[in-house]
This record gives structure tokens, C-alpha cells and sequence, in this order.
């Protein structure tokens, strides 16, 4: 099935030549079906190749579905232009009254600061709000997961005393979970950070369950009981050249950066990266909305609240 995506993103033209196919909002109201609808906000300052992959790993299902991205308003975006952003993403004051059948938050370059000390913080607590009443599930990636630990049960993050760069083994702990279908008993995912999460609170809060973890790097992916809610500290929609592209830009500006471990062959940047999280990558995605499709009302009328588990959480 294809997905409906606005007409002027520029991850079409990189989708068709991969043959996923898209299509348009004339197209879609055509089809006498009920789409899964999926909202997308896009936290990372250069917005295109996220877009792409994260559509990607979307495409990858035979269910149809309706992708919205959204950005926050707060802050100005540099990096992208701001007509495109007007014409191909939303606003929270767009999506506010309407409800999702899945949502993703992405990472953000912000690990470092409190997030009381992050500039658009208090528009990430509308989301975070807002999604509680208005949308099935939904999946934070690296510092969104952090975030969202943190609002929903005060799990605190901790600076690492090095980046963790590279691409790392993670254990199963939970087998046969509806978003591990099909896994191995251990898989490989990208990490791109600079800091980590307090792995003994996430244990000891009944409401949470630990999917994957590693001797080294600690906990990876987090559900609570009913996958409303789920964390990954990693990054499965990288590309086989990210983590390349974010080596260079830092070796370019003089930061500290290492190459990217377990990447090169040899440790050697003139050899090809190894691509071996890809499949991991789309199956996480397919268990994913396989998942929403399963369990979400037929009618988003009828969406239960999440219930938010933190003491010190407040509206």
C-alpha cells in the first residue's frame, strides 16, 4: 500500500527512485479505506534526510497510511528553509484538536542542557500532553526517549563520560513482545549520544517493561504494558551513511569525535560501512504499525487516555 505524504516534500522524488510508491491528497481521497494516520515531529535541525528515512522504513507495510509532519514553532529553524516548512509541515496549533493512530518523535541535538533549560521545552510538554488523550502509541527516538522517560516517570539522564558513537549489539529480554517479532535473539542499532539513562529507576518502575539491553551500553528499548508507549535510545532509521556524514561534520568543526565503532571494516573510513541493522530497522517498523493497526480503535473517537505514571507530571 502506498503512503500519502504532502505533495511538496522532497523525500518523493528519493522514494520513488526506491521504489516505495506515495501518493497525493487528490489520490487518497479516492480510496474507501481507513488509513492509518501517523504523525511525525521532526525535531532534528536539517529535517530532509529524516524525513526520508524515517518514510522509508514506513513504506515498508502493506497498510496504508496518512503522514503528517510537524515542527515546533518556538524555535526558528536555520537549516531549513522556512517556506517549506510552512508548506509541508504543521504546527501544534494545526494538530491540536486532532487525533493519530501512531506518532514519532525524533532526536534532537540538545542532550546536554536540563530540559527545563531547553528553549522549546515547554512546546515539547504540549506535545507530550496533547498525545496523551489524542493518540494510540507512540515512539520516541534517542533524546525524545530520555524526554519522555523523564516526563512520564522521572527517569533522570546522565552525561556518558564519552560519546557512544557507533553501532552496537543489543540482548533481547523479552522474546516474543509483539514489537520484537522476528528478531534474533540479538540485533545491532545505531547510537549517536552523549549521554544515557538511569537503567535502575526504568527497572524499578513496575509500569515499564525492558525489551533490550547490553552488558556494555545498557538499556536500549523500553515499553510500558501496552506499547502505548515506547522508547528507543538508539537510532534504527539511520542510513548506511549517517553516522559517517556526523563524523566529518564534527572532525570539520573541531570537536572531539572518534571514528564511529564497529562502522568500518577494519576501522578503516575508505571501506564501506557495514549495513548490518537494516533489517532489524524495517522489522521494528512493521511490528510497530502491525501493532497500531491491531489495537487502535476503528474510530479515534474512541481513543482511551494514556494514563501518565510521574508524580511530578501536571498539565
Amino acid at each position: 500500500m502506498p503512503i500519502k505524504i504532502a505533495d511538496g516534500l522532497d523525500a518523493v522524488s528519493e522514494l520513488k527512485k526506491e521504489g516505495i510508491v506515495t501518493i497525493g491528497e487528490k489520490r487518497a481521497r479516492t480510496q474507501d479505506i481507513r488509513p492509518l494516520h501517523i504523525l511525525i515531529l521532526n525535531l532534528m535541525p536539517i529535517k530532509k534526510p529524516t524525513e526520508v528515512q524515517l518514510l522509508r522504513l514506513l513504506g515498508d507495510t502493506p497498510l496504508q497510511l496518512d503522514v503528517d509532519f510537524a515542527r515546533i514553532a518556538s524555535r526558528e529553524t536555520t537549516h531549513t528553509d522556512r517556506s517549506y516548512l510552512d508548506e509541508n509541515y504543521l504546527t501544534f496549533d494545526d494538530i491540536k484538536d486532532r487525533k493519530y493512530d501512531g506518532f514519532i518523535i525524533t532526536g534532537a541535538p540538545v542532550e546536554k542542557m536540563p530540559y527545563e533549560e531547553v528553549d522549546y521545552w515547554p512546546e515539547m510538554l504540549k506535545y507530550f500532553n496533547w498525545a496523551d488523550s489524542h493518540v494510540f502509541s507512540t515512539l520516541h527516538f534517542c533524546w525524545a526517549a530520555q524526554a519522555g522517560l523523564y516526563r512520564d516517570y522521572g527517569v533522570e539522564k546522565r552525561i556518558l563520560p564519552r560519546k557512544l558513537f557507533g553501532i552496537y549489539q543489543y540482548n533481547l529480554t523479552l522474546a516474543y513482545h509483539p514489537l520484537l517479532r522476528g528478531f534474533d535473539d540479538r540485533y545491532f542499532i545505531p547510537q549517536s549520544r552523549h549521554t544515557s539513562i538511569d537503567d535502575k529507576k526504568v527497572d524499578a518502575t513496575p509500569e515499564l517493561t525492558v525489551l533490550s539491553r547490553s552488558e556494555e551500553n545498557g538499556i536500549n528499548i523500553i515499553s510500558d504494558k501496552e506499547s502505548r508507549r515506547i522508547f528507543v535510545l538508539g537510532h534504527f532509521e539511520y542510513d548506511l551513511r549517517t553516522l559517517e556524514w556526523e563524523y566529518k561534520r564534527d572532525r570539520e568543526k573541531g570537536l572531539p569525535i572518534r571514528l564511529p565503532e564497529n562502522y568500518y571494516p577494519y576501522d578503516d573510513p575508505q571501506e564501506k560501512p557495514r549495513f548490518v541493522w537494516c533489517s532489524y530497522a524495517h522489522l521494528f517498523y512493521h511490528n510497530w504499525l502491525n501493532f497500531v493497526y491491531q489495537e487502535t480503535p476503528y474510530s479515534l473517537d474512541n481513543l482511551m487516555p494514556f494514563n501518565v505514571h510521574n508524580p511530578l507530571h501536571g498539565n
